[in-house]
């Protein structure tokens, strides 16, 4: 496609200009044929629109026919995307994928096939490609930019962020392009470019993860809290990550091991033995915590009930595990590296009870215990951001993110085809399948890396809609989470876990010589079955790193601090899952970790503690301290889920209550009765938001149209 993006546009271009390159142009010129390109957008013919569409996408992506390197093609690609932005080619786009959305012939098309392929999503490639290459370019800051480029990116930011021309959001237009493709009306959407795009473009409009520890601070301050002390990615870039013995010392261990009483003496001498590790140390099979006691009959029992309750709970299929390679021994060198002593983290206490009688000692040391006390910003006082962060009705997020999770639960890795799941592959199948082992080969790995970029974009875009309700308004945070908790998503990311994640982590589904943008300047090699086997040079896959850690993120996201959740954990038999993540020596990963294990110590039981004694360790080494918790030592195994359905029940008061004031109309009294009259309801004058009539149709669509309605159910309810 990349060449027929350049045939299109040297089609049109030479048309235009005459014995010129695009780079050779003057500014004036480039914006005189830019001109040129969105007036002849507006062409009847969908043949001739797409031509010019594709045009588009090749000055976004760099003119890389006038380049000599890939840098240069980078360089041109965020330079005509700057350039398009200020002439309107993203209105212009935005129009043309409303018309795309909205063809119902397209839909009816695609229902009608008994297969989908690339081929039957090609104009909404085009124009998605198109959008996510003007987001990404102007997202990205750089200190080169010109104030031409800073004004550019905070107009275009305005524009993301608000309803702009008595139209929805951007991001809201995403959202109901996933839930009408969930909903099987448009299954020829292409899911993958959706999913991409709708996440830069929140990153884009509220700000990633980096911004979000600014607005904390602000927010503190603003409240007249204490600063922050401690950034999280801050604190973990600095820890090491559990690694076991140097990979000779587990070979030869049983026969050059001293005896124990030289061992003593020896410390030093054994800490020189220690091998740099990297940032994922990840080739080493062997687990720090193989060493711990084998596990006992009853925890290997509870390991297989787990698993078979994770199946009944999602059906999805187990995967095969795959040993990684041994490390060669050029990177078993014995380097020494230094990392900081002590806890990581500073200690905290959530809550103090009142110290009315108690003796002087007494109010001494709590006085001590409250300087290390954190006050969220929620407990001090709850406003809301209104304007551009607004989660606009409850209703809305409930379908957003079921719809997210079913994608999700398709793409997982240890997924298993049903008749009645969505095609999340319509965007990445051919028309006609291989025949050669070579053609299977390479859509074998488009398959894989197509799946594992959805579960990145999904993971990613959760995570970040999590932290920003969460400062947003606590509520907006807790009614979200509850919906992802009845939707079973933590069962959905266990599931996802028990697998080889070590093996899901060096994957190799990619083919570097067809990445952009080395695809476009190098000369292509033959592909044959031993390249495509041989995969890229990269020990790891970072992709799936991220979504790995995103997830363990979002799993302690809804259950931090939430007994029934906890005890979902504990129901699910989550531990052994748990802990062959361990063998990821990755320091983040290995945090969120230990972070879920250390909640759920108390329910496993003596036991369980006394033969995990490392874990222990490392939770205590890596895991912040709470100074009234009593995670190590506590015992509460004679504890069920449904003890604690009253804190659920209450929270979903206390969040259906916030609802009502922020969204529903005030009610005269509780008590007024129900109007039965069908005349009189449909008669009732409604106060409607001025601009209304504007998004009625769009209204509509996503409210009325687009909902499934089984009249027959319904009939016999009724």
């Amino acid at each position: 496609e990349f060449t027929t993006n350049r045939r299109c546009f040297e089609e049109d271009f030479k048309t235009q200009v005459q014995a010129k390159e695009w780079l050779e142009l003057e500014e004036d010129a480039q914006k005189a044929y830019v001109m040129g390109l969105l007036d002849r957008l507006e062409v009847v013919s969908r043949e001739r629109r797409l031509k010019v569409a594709r045009a588009v996408l090749y000055l976004a992506q760099g003119t890389f026919g006038e380049c000599d390197s890939e840098v240069d093609v980078l360089h041109w690609s965020r330079y005509n995307c700057f350039l398009l932005y200020q002439m309107g080619t993203f209105s212009a786009f935005l129009e043309l994928l409303h018309m795309e959305i909205d063809n119902s012939q397209a839909c009816s098309s695609a229902l009608r096939k008994p297969a989908i392929s690339i081929a039957d999503s090609t104009e909404l490639r085009v124009l998605l490609s198109v959008m996510y290459l003007l987001v990404e370019n102007i997202r990205l800051e750089r200190e080169t930019d010109s104030c031409r480029w800073r004004t550019a990116r905070e107009t275009f930011r305005t524009e993301l962020s608000f309803s702009m021309h008595n139209e929805e959001p951007f991001a809201l237009l995403l959202f109901s392009m996933v839930t009408k493709f969930c909903s099987g009306l448009a299954p020829h959407f292409p899911i993958k470019k959706v999913l991409l795009l709708l996440w830069k473009v929140v990153m884009f409009t509220l700000g990633g993860f980096e911004h979000l520890q600014v607005l904390k601070i602000q927010k503190r301050a603003e409240l007249g809290l204490p600063p922050l002390t401690e950034d999280s990615i801050q604190v973990v870039k600095s820890m090491r990550a559990a690694s076991p013995p140097s990979y000779t010392l587990d070979l030869g261990e049983s026969q050059l091991a001293p005896p124990p009483s030289k061992l003593r003496g020896r410390r030093g001498s054994r800490r020189q033995l220690l091998t740099k590790q990297d940032s994922l140390d990840i080739y080493n099979e062997r687990d720090l915590f193989k060493t711990e006691e084998p596990a006992t009959e009853e925890e290997e029992e509870s390991a297989g009930d787990g698993e078979r309750t994770l199946d009944g709970e999602l059906d999805l299929l187990e995967q095969d595990p795959l040993v990684p390679p041994p490390p060669s021994q050029a990177s078993l060198s014995a380097e020494r590296v230094a990392f900081p002593k002590g806890l990581p983290w500073a200690p905290k206490v959530r809550d103090t009870d009142t110290l009315v009688g108690l003796p002087r000692p007494i109010h001494e040391s709590v006085k001590t215990l409250k300087q290390v006390t954190r006050v969220g910003s929620q407990s001090s006082g709850i406003g809301t951001n209104q304007g551009k962060f607004d989660y606009q009705s409850p209703s809305y997020w409930l379908f957003y993110q079921i719809a997210l999770l079913k994608i999700l639960l398709a793409a997982a890795p240890t997924s298993k085809a049903k008749t009645d799941s969505i095609n999340i592959l319509a965007d990445v199948l051919p028309e006609e399948m291989p025949i050669t082992v070579l053609q299977s080969m390479k859509l074998g790995i488009d398959v894989n890396r197509h799946k594992e970029i959805i579960v990145k974009s999904i993971s990613a875009l959760l995570l970040l809609l999590l932290k920003h309700f969460r400062l947003n308004h606590i509520y907006q945070f807790e009614y979200v989470s509850q919906h992802l908790v009845f939707a079973n998503c933590i069962p959905l990311i266990l599931k996802f876990f028990n697998q080889n994640i070590l093996s899901y982590i060096t994957a190799k589904n990619s083919i570097s010589v067809l990445d952009y943008p080395c695809c476009t300047i190098q000369d292509l090699p033959e592909l044959t079955t031993e390249s495509l086997e041989a995969g890229d040079n990269n020990q790891f896959c970072w992709r799936n790193l991220f979504s790995c850690i995103n997830l363990l993120r979002l799993l302690n996201k809804l259950t931090k601090w939430k007994h029934s959740r906890t005890m979902m954990l504990v129901v699910f038999k989550s531990a052994p899952i748990l802990k062959r993540a361990l063998k990821v020596k990755q320091a983040m990963l290995q945090l969120y970790v230990l972070k879920l294990l250390k909640i759920q110590t108390k329910y496993l039981g003596r036991q369980w503690r006394k033969s995990n004694m490392k874990t222990m360790s490392a939770i205590y080494q890596k895991v912040r301290h709470r100074m009234n918790d009593d995670w190590a030592y506590g015992n509460d195994i004679d504890a069920r889920p449904w003890d604690f359905q009253a804190e659920e029940c209450t929270l979903r008061a206390n969040i259906e209550a916030f609802n009502s004031r922020r969204y529903d109309k005030p009610q005269d009294s509780e008590f007024s009765p129900v109007d039965n009259c069908l005349q009189s309801v449909l008669g009732q004058r409604l106060d409607l938001p001025e601009d209304f009539h504007y998004s009625y149709e769009l209204w509509l669509e996503r409210e009325v149209f687009s909902q499934p309605i089984c009249w027959e159910e319904l009939l016999q309810n009724h």
